[in-house]
């Protein structure tokens, strides 16, 4: 593989291709470095993931994966999302070594190093492939935007500060308490 410097446009084959936890994510055939979060965003996600597997889970609804997994869209765009549901339905797009398409929900936490990726690129590639609902958790301002696909649009569903519920429209009676989602107290 060439050099990252010495090539502007990469394909997934070029992606794949990179080591093993290599932290790029592969953007309108960009490769873009995803350093690690941070240790509150970890918590936000651990707290969202915990509470969507359980749920999942309990009611037998499908699989709920967390980053690093490449969720491949198309030869120039495969993204690790932060947390992803695939409904029982569509579990046939759980491939071998990628998630071969858009799942059903995707929960991206903003981070100052990646908050432009998700709310403009990300957003209309997920849009643009069919991912039903797309949250976006934002740790500093204690919110939870969450967008539902309609005729291949996003549409806000819900805006929920620090003290409102997260209810999602595509994982049938999945509800989080935001204060239990930004809660930092131990």
């Amino acid at each position: 593989m060439p050099a990252l410097s010495e090539k502007k446009r990469y394909t997934y084959k070029e992606y794949a291709a990179l080591p093993e936890g290599s932290p790029y994510q592969l953007i309108e055939g960009e490769l873009i470095m995803t350093p690690s979060p941070a240790p509150y965003h970890q918590m936000i996600s651990l707290r969202l993931a915990t509470a969507l597997a359980n749920h999942v889970s309990l009611n037998k609804a499908g699989l709920v994966f967390t980053a690093p997994i490449d969720v491949y869209l198309d030869d120039e765009d495969t993204y690790q999302p932060d947390i992803i549901v695939i409904l029982k339905e569509r579990t046939r797009i759980v491939g071998e070594k990628r998630i071969e398409g858009a799942p059903d929900v995707v929960v991206e936490i903003l981070s100052p190093s990646t908050a432009y990726y998700d709310l403009r690129k990300k957003f209309y590639q997920y849009e643009k492939h069919g991912v039903k609902e797309y949250w976006i958790v934002d740790p500093e301002l204690k919110t939870v935007d969450i967008y539902e696909n309609k005729g291949g649009k996003f549409v806000q569903a819900q805006s929920v500060g620090s003290e409102g519920k997260c209810t999602s429209g595509v994982v049938a009676g999945f509800q989080i308490d935001a204060h239990a989602l930004f809660d930092q107290s131990l």
